[in-house]
């Protein structure tokens, strides 16, 4: 077992984010609501969520250890081992595994030479399967440091983690440009992201994540003709005349069994 308490960090490093983290924790009525964003704070700095960080966070909230590692090890954002500078995860959940996530996550193992939560030896690729990225109408789907690469194949999701170790620039399908990992935990933590431009480039949802508003709203998806699938609540579809029935006179069908020995007899339910 490793001695406890765990070491605090370089009396620079911890005046740094001290400082940090008073005006993260200024930002909530109660010091302990800003756990989650300190958490980030400690893995901007270190690259995972390492005792230090634990103590660190403890300290600035007047918390025990033992309450911060519940949070930090319940919540799989927070690592428990260095990442890579580029963090892959790969989603396996449901759709995505049987669209191929499943496939491109054993052929990136291979590929890399590493396993589920390993790092490359030149520290440039961590890899990690997801149970689900948020993002099925895209499927199957890769984050790198939480940005999206959408619908990717084994070699697409190869040649993108190829790219990523051999310093080649790399756009996400949607979001904003990339950034090590640690600069993006800084930016989950609550701090703006200093890179020119980069909120703007977050950008709108894409038509597949928008077609159930548009079919909601009575509107024909591109490409598509006829009847629309869904209309806005009680209207009728456009361009299209509302379709009234008749009421319907006749007595609702049963397959329940006739018993023919009380029909007509006045007697339902007697014996014969």
């Amino acid at each position: 077992m490793p001695a406890l308490p765990a070491a605090p960090y370089p009396e620079e490093v911890h005046a740094r984010l001290a400082a940090d983290a008073a005006e993260l924790i200024a930002r909530y009525p109660q010091a302990r609501s800003a756990l989650l964003p300190l958490l980030h704070l400690v893995q901007a700095e270190e690259g995972f969520v390492s005792r230090t960080g634990i103590r660190f966070c403890a300290e600035q909230l007047d918390l025990t250890t033992a309450e911060v590692t519940a949070v930090a090890t319940f919540y799989t954002m927070y690592r428990r081992s260095p990442a890579g500078k580029y963090h892959v995860g790969v989603c396996t959940n449901t759709l995505c595994a049987v669209l191929g996530g499943d496939q491109i996550f054993a052929e990136l193992q291979d590929h890399l030479g590493i396993r589920n939560n390993e790092t490359t030896e030149d520290g440039e690729v961590s890899i990690e399967h997801i149970e689900c990225n948020a993002a099925c109408d895209y499927a199957p789907v890769v984050m790198v440091n939480w940005e999206f690469f959408d619908d990717q194949t084994p070699e697409s999701a190869r040649q993108l983690v190829d790219d990523l170790r051999a310093g080649r620039e790399v756009r996400p399908t949607r979001g904003a440009r990339l950034c090590g990992f640690k600069e993006t935990a800084r930016i989950l933590a609550g701090f703006p992201d200093e890179r020119p431009g980069a909120n703007d480039e977050s950008g709108a949802g894409g038509a597949p994540s928008l077609a159930g508003l548009r079919l909601a709203r009575g509107e024909a998806l591109p490409g598509t003709a006829g009847t629309r699938v869904v209309s806005p609540r009680n209207e009728p579809p456009r361009n299209e005349s509302p379709h009234n029935e008749p009421p319907r006179t006749d007595a609702p069908h049963t397959d329940a069994p006739r018993d023919d020995r009380t029909e007509g007899s006045g007697q339902e339910g007697s014996e014969a």
